[in-house]
């Protein structure tokens, strides 16, 4: 003989009205508006759902209700798998979430391409996004214009009233390429992404970049260089990240090696430092090394990596509260640059020859 099939009631807002005694309306409000309702009467309403084993109103109601989600998206340039590789990505990622907490808002991490028929910025509902070194062409940005959210870009190229946040690049690569000058380094090279360039003296032709952050580190670094009237060596790939390309040409670099290099981050860097260290080229002995960022890898290596820090804490908080003063309808400020700060650590000295 079979099992008995039990049909459980579901419970609604109207079960445990009944149950109380109050209307279907102040059942409500003890869920989302509980200021409406006396702390007695909330508890015991609370406390009826929890005995009919009421979980609470539907999410999507809810939101739909109340006209918001308390969701906020993070399109990020590449696959949050990718990014996570990255620990200034990963540290921006955490203040954002965090302050977005404070504010009670979660948040969502959004890939960029089509998954299954999904296209998260077209398809999952949130409150307004936070879009990380994309730039406006990118399928998911454009996904959020054509549904009117509220959009802060961060590292990005500049959209029409779409608020950018980013750090005063071009100050920091400045900063950077004039510690080598000082120095005494006139034999220079320049590693970095989102450029193609093999090993060939800079001109004004070589220094066409797809990203913004790149063009920002460019005008610093060779500001610099100019002053002092150095033409570095371009050392890049047209990879928005370190790539089999990248590492062939540092390799073909140091073949004849500069007696200093900057890199666009801490970790090209620490690719320059590896592959030099292979080659029994001593760092800062026989080639100086500065990244960008300060990673938390930079102050670990050895010798720990002169770089420009950036505040990771600062830039996640000052996209989370210019996004949430667009939910408010505040004004915003359409542009931030935030501060950056040259670290010298063990990574440079003079050159051999000075």
């Amino acid at each position: 003989m079979g099992e008995e099939v039990v049909e459980v009631e579901r419970v609604t807002l109207k079960t445990i009205a009944e149950r109380v005694g109050v209307s279907r309306m102040t059942v409500s409000n003890a869920f989302s508006r509980p200021d409406q309702l006396s702390e007695d009467l909330r508890t015991r309403i609370l406390a009826a759902a929890d005995e009919l084993g009421y979980a609470g109103p539907d999410p999507a109601a809810r939101a739909l209700a109340r006209g918001r989600t308390g969701v906020i998206g993070m399109v990020l340039t590449n696959s949050p798998r990718d990014a996570f590789t990255d620990d200034v990505a990963v540290g921006f990622v955490r203040a954002v979430a965090g302050s977005l907490a404070d504010a009670g808002y979660s948040l969502v991490l959004l890939h960029g391409s089509e998954k299954n028929g999904v296209v998260p910025a077209r398809d999952i509902a949130m409150d307004g996004a936070i879009v990380y070194s994309c730039a406006p062409s990118a399928s998911a940005f454009a996904a959020l214009r054509e549904r009117r959210l509220p959009i802060v870009s961060v590292e990005g190229s500049p959209s029409p009233g779409v608020p950018d946040i980013g750090i005063d690049n071009a100050s920091g690569a400045y900063q950077a390429a004039k510690h080598l000058v000082d120095l005494g380094h006139r034999r220079i090279a320049i590693v970095t992404d989102a450029l193609d360039a093999d090993n060939t003296p800079s001109s004004s032709g070589s220094l066409a970049t797809t990203s913004t952050t790149i063009a920002g580190r460019l005008e610093g670094w060779m500001r610099a260089l100019e002053e002092s009237d150095i033409v570095p060596i371009l050392v890049g790939t047209p990879a928005l990240t370190i790539d089999d390309v990248l590492r062939e040409r540092i390799d073909r670099m140091l073949d004849d090696p500069p007696t200093a290099v900057l890199a666009f981050s801490d970790l090209a860097a620490l690719e320059v430092m590896e592959r030099a260290k292979s080659r029994g080229i001593r760092v800062p002995e026989q080639l100086s090394v500065v990244g960008f960022d300060d990673n938390p890898l930079a102050a670990r290596v050895s010798p720990a990596l002169t770089t420009v820090r950036q505040d990771i804490d600062a830039k996640g908080d000052a996209a989370a509260q210019t996004l949430l003063a667009l939910l408010r309808e505040d004004e915003a400020t359409p542009v931030q640059r935030l501060p950056t700060e040259l670290v010298v650590r063990d990574s440079t000295a003079r050159p051999a020859s000075s």
